[in-house]
């Protein structure tokens, strides 16, 4: 089959599972102050750590280009973003692999990962960044498997573009620059790339500075320390920072997570300067992520999780796991794996005292389910005034905003509590 053609059937198959399964109401966290800003229809024109330049921007380019309102807008650009980012891995692997069975069932795999599904599903940038981050790796790949020198300037228009949709990818800068070391005979080529990164990611600190703003802006907030906070733990919570880790990724790829490991050890045998551009893009990635004090950290292993879905498709297309190959339509039960841990974790105490102590936004069904259609809403919680066990305040204040902007615009309560 045409690689392109099994990529397009690919993007389809996600499409339809990231769409039905889609939020059915604004959830928690950041979804309701990302559907606000685009709801404002205000052009954002800061470059913040939280502002996301890019993102928000897009949906409220595609929410005055199509009519429509800003969640349809935000749902559109997040679940078409996750069915492309899948397809991206699909060639990624092809490209290294040149083996078609490993390449679908490694696409799979990311596609089912709990983190990456999970933000395909609710209002969040991070699968709109993990297409630019993919094209990024995919423009890596493909120079050095097919010698293509217009993919070394690729590789920086997307990672520089990235960095538009979220400050977090700087930690992607080490790979880039080990990537245009190997190359640096394409003079031409590796000096182009290098000044269009620089360009895009210097553009960052212009438009601050062009409005009085101060230089850090972009990597700096002022809603939270959390860098710093991230330095000032006791030695045993990054122990358990670390250990916390490997269950996010034994819970995101199961099974294939021993794939994982194996690409990482063949590419090291197979192809070092490979090897060392995504390793510095890996340990980057996967150490500030692990550290990173905030209660969601989850979703900044994205990055490395697609490295490390790239390593799956390569391991599996090594000769010694041929035999596997009838076997590849095991990554289809992933689904079926997370219900089955839901329904074992259920039975429990813990479970239920967990279940019980996180019902206000779904319980279990939140944590530990990635399709979000039927879920609870922030705005009907906020309406109600319920409480929550757990400071959430930051959640309601955006949601108590948008709640006034709704009703400007005619909406009742009860259409509201809906959305």
């Amino acid at each position: 089959m045409n690689k392109y053609l099994s990529a397009v059937f690919l993007f389809i198959i996600f499409l339809g599972i990231y769409y039905f399964g889609s939020f059915s109401k604004i959830p928690f966290a950041d979804c309701v102050g990302f559907v606000l800003s685009a709801e404002k229809g205000i052009w954002e024109t800061t470059a913040s750590a939280t502002s996301h330049f890019l993102y928000t921007n897009t949906v409220i380019f595609i929410k005055n280009l199509a009519g429509i309102n800003a969640i349809e807008a935000s749902r559109f650009l997040v679940v078409f973003s996750g069915a492309a980012t899948v397809s991206v891995i699909y060639l990624t692997v092809k490209s290294i692999s040149k083996t078609e069975w490993a390449s679908l069932t490694a696409a799979f795999v990311f596609g089912f990962s709990f983190s990456f599904w999970r933000n395909a599903e609710i209002v969040e940038v991070y699968t709109y960044n993990s297409l630019w981050v993919s094209l990024f790796f995919f423009s890596v790949i493909k120079t050095f498997t097919e010698n293509k020198r217009i993919y070394i300037v690729l590789s920086s228009v997307f990672l520089g573009i990235s960095l538009w949709v979220h400050i977090q990818n700087i930690l992607l800068i080490p790979a880039l620059l080990i990537f245009l070391f190997y190359f640096r005979n394409e003079k031409k080529y590796a000096a182009a790339s290098l000044f269009i990164f620089a360009a895009l990611f210097g553009s960052l600190f212009i438009l601050n500075i062009s409005q009085g703003l101060p230089f850090k802006l972009p990597y700096s907030s002022d809603q939270g320390t959390w860098v710093e906070d991230s330095l000032k733990k006791s030695t045993v919570q990054y122990v358990k920072d670390f250990f916390q880790s490997f269950a996010y990724l034994i819970y995101n790829f199961n099974v294939f997570t021993f794939f994982g490991v194996a690409g990482v050890l063949i590419l090291y045998k197979t192809n070092r300067k490979m090897f060392f551009v995504f390793a510095a893009g890996a340990v980057c990635v996967y150490g500030f992520s692990t550290f990173y004090a905030v209660s969601d950290n989850y979703v900044f292993f994205l990055p490395f999780n697609i490295i490390f879905a790239l390593s799956i498709g390569y391991g599996l297309s090594s000769a010694k796991y041929a035999r596997l190959r009838r076997f590849s339509w095991v990554c289809l039960l992933i689904p079926a794996g997370y219900l089955l841990f839901y329904k074992v974790v259920f039975l429990t105490e813990k479970g239920k005292e967990f279940h019980a102590s996180k019902e206000y936004k779904g319980g279990l069904d939140y944590y530990v389910l990635p399709w979000m259609n039927n879920n609870v809403g922030i705005l009907e919680f906020t309406i109600d005034k319920k409480q929550a066990p757990e400071p959430i305040e930051w959640m309601t204040i955006s949601a108590v905003e948008y709640i006034k902007v709704l009703k400007s615009k005619g909406y009742t309560e009860e259409q509201i509590r809906k959305l």
